[in-house]
């Protein structure tokens, strides 16, 4: 048996949430995971590739069978798939941050409770009655309870309400005798000219009954709202001040026991969010959860994939392999007299703020298959148990390309406009620097080489050194970084 037949029949899977089919094999239960199903925690903070919307797919799909989450309905406050719906958000003149609130309150109001009322279908209690007429009233009610038509729908009616041609009041009398005051908005056509009873966008009102029909009906439900970073990319103007007033929103919904918003948002846009002082800031991070994978969740992770690849088990000699077997069927146990091959593989593919990324790991192994299997094509060899599958040179060209690829894909697509300079910056230089460098590099004093740096440090491109700073391995071939 040839080893290219054999490398042929391995699939670990796609290293992209979106794109993996067999997230139920590959999932592993973190330290995260179990503190979100223990609801110890609401935003799962994580870096790029860390498994925010592997956690949040496998959540979404799993939860019926979670015992923890017995009595727990998950809805999806996001398309998974295709544009952000919250681009819709995006144009010429941002709202306020207070809008933005009034917006994400709309929003979660009218997404859930338009799903309450569909899975009740018409069998309505008191409260569930009164969020009907309410939806009804205020334009939210919806047949349709998709993420695209509830998002799109009330995006459009937003705008109009910001911006009305004309405003007018009616006034009249209650069956009661007593006065009653109407306001009347035009928005420019016949058909956009409504008339809205005063109560009908008191959202926290609003959030109130909900809560209450959801009580009556015995439910609670978590509202999962991902690609958070995604959203506004390019739009700072816009993207701090509508996700700093969805933080406020979470604060605010923490007063309803039947309703919990679940934020998974990347670590570096946590902290753009709340730069510059937050309001109970310490109530958001006691609830938030970090997604941290140390090696051995990392190993786990590698060989659960190798697992789940059965056409690739059926052909080892061993029927029920231990996880040590699997990576030793694949990988030299060392590198040199000194060093294993898995710890030589985490130094490598790690930022420099010491984090491997699964996505990192999957991404690794999957181009070292590739190469290796190319190799074999020209020079075949005979399976034999003995020998590793997947030669040194094959790991060694798998993170070359690598590399460039987390720099196109994850440092250039992710950097704004001013930081990606900083990085192209670096394109040919040496792989230790510090301050003076930074400074001849881009001619600037040293105290704003210093603000460079730590710009550089904070997206993980560099590495705090006793000298200075050090640009990780897995960067280096990417800008052809010399060592």
């Amino acid at each position: 048996m040839k080893i290219a037949d054999v490398l042929n029949s391995l699939d670990l899977g796609s290293s992209v949430a979106e794109f993996d089919q067999m997230i139920d094999r590959h999932f592993v239960m973190t330290s995260a995971f179990q503190d979100l199903i223990y609801n110890k925690g609401d935003i799962v903070a994580g870096d790029k590739g860390a498994g925010k919307t592997t956690l949040y797919k496998y959540l979404q799909q799993k939860y019926t069978s979670i015992p923890q989450l017995k009595n727990v309905e998950v809805v999806a406050g996001f398309n998974p798939s295709g544009n952000p719906v919250f681009r819709k958000l995006i144009q010429p003149t941002p709202y306020s941050e207070g809008q933005y609130q009034s917006f994400w309150k709309a929003y979660i109001l009218s997404l859930v409770g338009n799903w309450l009322l569909r899975i009740c279908d018409g069998a309505f209690g008191q409260n569930t009655r009164k969020l009907d007429a309410l939806l009804f009233r205020s334009g939210l009610r919806s047949k349709d309870t998709s993420v695209e038509t509830i998002f799109s729908r009330l995006n459009k009616t937003f705008r109009r309400l910001i911006s009305p041609t004309s405003a007018s009041i009616q006034l009249g009398l209650h069956e009661s005798g007593l006065p009653s005051v109407t306001p009347k908005l035009d928005f420019g056509s016949s058909e956009d000219t409504e008339t809205w009873e005063d109560d009908i966008w008191d959202y926290d009102e609003g959030l109130a009954l909900l809560n209450s029909a959801l009580n009556e009906n015995d439910i609670t439900v978590w509202v999962l709202l991902d690609r958070l970073d995604e959203a506004f990319t390019g739009y700072s103007e816009i993207e701090r001040p509508a996700l700093r007033a969805l933080l406020r929103v979470y604060l605010d919904l923490l007063a309803f026991d039947r309703i919990g918003l679940k934020l998974f948002v990347r670590k570096d846009l946590f902290r753009k969010i709340v730069q510059g002082g937050f309001v109970n800031l310490t109530h958001i991070s006691a609830r938030k959860i970090e997604i941290i994978w140390d090696p051995e969740d990392l190993f786990a992770l590698l060989c659960r994939r190798i697992k789940a690849s059965e056409e690739f088990l059926r052909r080892l000699p061993s029927t029920s392999p231990t996880d040590k077997e699997l990576f030793d069927t694949l990988f030299p146990e060392k590198l040199n007299r000194n060093r294993s091959t898995w710890k030589w593989m985490l130094t490598q593919i790690k930022d420099g703020n010491q984090f491997v990324a699964p996505r990192n790991l999957v991404d690794f192994v999957n181009l070292a298959i590739e190469e290796q299997a190319r190799y074999e094509s020209r020079n075949p060899r005979e399976y034999n148990i003995e020998t590793p599958m997947i030669e040194v040179e094959s790991l060694k060209r798998a993170l070359i390309r690598l590399s460039k690829k987390r720099v196109e894909d994850t440092l250039l697509a992710e950097a704004t406009d001013d930081i990606a300079v900083l990085i192209k910056g670096f394109i040919g230089q040496q792989s230790e620097q510090n301050d003076e460098m930074i400074s001849n590099i881009f001619h600037v004093p040293l105290s704003q080489a210093k603000d460079f740096a730590e710009i550089l440090v904070n997206i993980g491109f560099f590495e705090r050194t006793n000298e200075g700073y050090k640009i990780p391995i897995l960067y280096r071939s990417g800008l052809e970084i010399k060592d």
